[in-house]
């Protein structure tokens, strides 16, 4: 009966706003594209309008006086510099105009010309067809993203040119400029800029009394005015070989997060439109485990590295003990995956366990990876500084040595007969969460939240606390993924209680974070990094108990084998380690590079990944919870199938959000490891005053 009911529901004729089969779709895809088009147009049109603004044949008094603009604009060391240039001048040299050669613009007519026409209404209907335009318009909409992206460079390299065009005019009149005018003009602007109260103008110099009590002095500074967000500062003393690395860590890690991600889009998408394809390497059975192992062992556990080889020597005070190894660790990971996700997508995988589908060959590249971080780290650590080994690397070092034991005890067939292999599937699915990419998230949360606060973190003995009981207790919550299966009862029990034991050090964790934020909040409205911190720390505490709900065999019976345990990996892998590695990185690469992503941008990654992570979530564990009612109460499997179907719409708009804010993270690593910095003029023309060698251009 329950066979019988599938053939009916896939040959219904009726539309269906779950599946392509809808001519809807066409219209809606092309009226997007359309709008995307229109906006670039916009944009392009106002950028050209202001260039050519700008542009425009000035007369001799206009360039004059926007000249003598730019000198009244000078600063306080810009002004210094003009003078101590005056005075060691020995000749008026006129330094060469730098040249910049202008992108070719990529000829729109000849794409235009080549456009089809639209297909017969009555094909429309035909899923085929529809598939077919949908996948034709994906490398039309890239070559559009790709022709904007070309213009605007165009238009910003023009803006550029001008730019430095004008700045050589203002070095020139800065040149030109006689004796009399820098005594009269150019010195007083300096005094007046360099001048400062002494806060002494009223009192004079007796110190203020209150012989009567009646003056509240607070000494704490107040909220300023208008909250802007502080721009980290280099760290000059960070080894350029060091940074390279860790930034290799990072960029590749965001690739695999790019790559990860689209993949679980594309599964996600197939929850509503089961029909997408027909290619055995895009089925969904294999398709599901190259996501979750490309953002477990790419993604997360790079990133993980990256900022474990920042924080290590750091809180070590001491250098790295191997950079060499450290390359060597990150191009045999790479590769595992690399290697791990071509395999499952042919269909060669280790037989199906959860997070352990690659084959022991692949993953032996990853283990030998870690095996070579783990005696880098403790290289370093044996070589520290310091009289103590701080907490960071206490968590990040025993995530290592977790991970290399799991790997062992997974992949080792020994006891993997029968009951055997999926009381060891448990213990390696859980143990991989939260003894390998918990504990190594939180060693980096010790170090950059305290940091980030400018302030210790609360309390050390909290610290020590929730590490140790993680360890106990967590080691033994595998098997609660199998509650009222033949494994033995006892068992079950004690992964229960186990879990129930894990309030300990999610609380202690979690009051640690907490209270380190007591008297600091209002520095969230002033930086970037710290909302990602609190959002990861709400959900550490709300996910993890969360976990612990859901051992009990009062809920398993419900929430069981339903997508509330997708919910709840998402809820804690995405909402706990994405959020705080998100903060890390966000901290560490501009003290790395000197450059930072635009906020706007960082915003809406921030705000896309967390709203997108609640339409993700919530449906799902509601509509579960109502699909484990209906099996409780004796219903059709498929019944359950179709009350789940709204819910599976807003996981994919969810997950859709989530991969949008991917791609902007994804902008802003551009803009913090390899974008070019912005032309000032003022700046340019007083390094152009000090020799042809001196930089072109400065970050403003």
């Amino acid at each position: 009966m329950l066979m019988n009911a599938f053939p009916t529901l896939a040959q219904d004729d009726a539309p269906s706003h779950f599946s392509f089969s809808y001519a809807g779709a066409l219209t809606w895809v092309l009226f997007s594209i359309l709008f995307v088009v229109f906006l670039a147009a916009l944009v392009l049109k106002q950028k050209v309008k202001n260039i050519r603004n700008s542009r425009k044949r000035k007369t001799e008094e206009e360039q004059q006086r926007q000249l003598q603009q730019h000198l009244r604009n000078l600063n306080s060391k810009q002004i210094g510099e003009i003078i101590n240039y005056k005075k060691r001048r020995s000749s008026n040299v006129l330094l060469p105009l730098l040249l910049i050669a202008v992108s070719t613009l990529v000829p729109v007519g000849k794409l235009l010309a080549q456009e089809t026409g639209k297909p017969a209404g009555s094909l429309l209907g035909e899923t085929g067809i529809l598939i077919t335009i949908v996948l034709l318009l994906i490398p039309i909409l890239f070559a559009i993203i790709f022709l904007i992206t070309k213009v605007v460079h165009a238009l910003d390299q023009t803006k550029k040119r001008h730019k430095l065009e004008e700045a050589e005019k203002l070095a020139a009149y800065l040149r030109s400029l006689p004796e009399e005018e820098i005594d009269t003009q150019l010195k007083k602007r300096k005094a007046a800029l360099d001048y400062s109260l002494t806060n002494r103008e009223l009192s004079g110099n007796q110190a203020p009394e209150d012989e009567k009590g009646l003056l509240q002095i607070n000494d704490q500074a107040g909220l300023p005015i208008v909250a802007l967000k502080k721009k980290a500062l280099p760290r000059p003393n960070v080894d350029p070989a060091l940074s390279r690395l860790i930034l290799w860590y990072l960029g590749c890690a965001t690739f695999w997060l790019l790559f990860g991600t689209t993949i679980g889009e594309y599964v996600g998408i197939k929850f509503v439109a089961p029909d997408a394809d027909h290619v055995s390497w895009l089925s969904f059975g294999r398709l599901r485990p190259v996501h979750t192992n490309a953002v477990f062992w790419g993604w997360a556990s790079l990133g993980m590295l990256g900022l474990g080889y920042y924080v290590v020597p750091r809180v070590s005070n001491t250098k790295l003990a191997n950079i060499k190894y450290g390359w060597y660790a990150l191009w045999l990971i790479n590769a595992a995956v690399i290697l791990g996700s071509i395999c499952l997508m042919a269909g060669i995988n280790n037989g199906g366990g959860e997070y352990r589908e690659y084959i022991w060959p692949v993953m032996l590249l990853f283990a030998a990876g870690i095996v070579m971080t783990l005696v880098i780290f403790l290289q370093t650590i044996a070589r520290r500084t310091t009289k103590e080994i701080y907490i960071s690397n206490w968590y990040i070092v025993a995530a290592i040595i977790f991970a290399i034991v799991i790997t062992l005890v997974a992949y080792i067939p020994y006891w993997q007969n029968g009951l055997g292999e999926t009381i060891v599937q448990g213990y390696y699915m859980h143990q991989g969460v939260g003894m390998w990419f918990m504990l190594f998230t939180l060693g980096i949360v010790y170090y950059f939240l305290p940091q980030q606060l400018n302030k210790p973190i609360y309390s050390y003995s909290l610290g020590i606390l929730a590490f140790w009981t993680q360890i106990l207790f967590y080691t033994l919550i595998g098997t609660h993924h199998f509650v009222f299966s033949s494994i033995p009862w006892w068992l079950q029990t004690v992964a229960i209680v186990g879990s129930a034991g894990m309030a300990i050090p999610v609380i202690a964790g979690t009051t640690n974070f907490i209270m380190t934020f007591k008297g600091a909040w209002y520095k969230i409205k002033d930086s970037y990094t710290l909302p990602f911190f609190l959002v990861g720390v709400i959900f550490y505490f709300t996910g993890s108990m969360q976990g612990t709900a859901e051992a009990f065999r009062s809920t398993n019976l419900i929430w069981h084998f339903t997508d509330f345990t997708v919910a709840h990996s998402h809820l804690t892998m995405y909402g706990i380690i994405c959020f705080f590695l998100w903060a890390g990185i966000y901290a560490v690469i501009p003290r790395l590079t000197g450059k930072e992503a635009p906020q706007i941008t960082i915003g809406a990654h921030f705000w896309l990944a967390l709203v997108g992570l609640m339409f993700y979530t919530v449906p799902l564990m509601y509509g579960s919870t109502l699909k484990g009612l209906l099996w409780m109460e004796g219903k059709p499997f498929i019944d359950g199938v179709i009350k789940m179907a709204p819910y599976w719409l807003w996981r994919a708009i969810g997950g859709s959000l989530m991969w949008l804010s991917h791609l902007f993270f994804a902008y802003n690593m551009y803009k913090m490891m390899v974008a070019k910095p912005v032309v000032d003029v003022r700046e340019t023309a007083i390094q152009k005053l000090n020799g042809p060698t001196a930089s072109t251009h400065s970050i403003v």
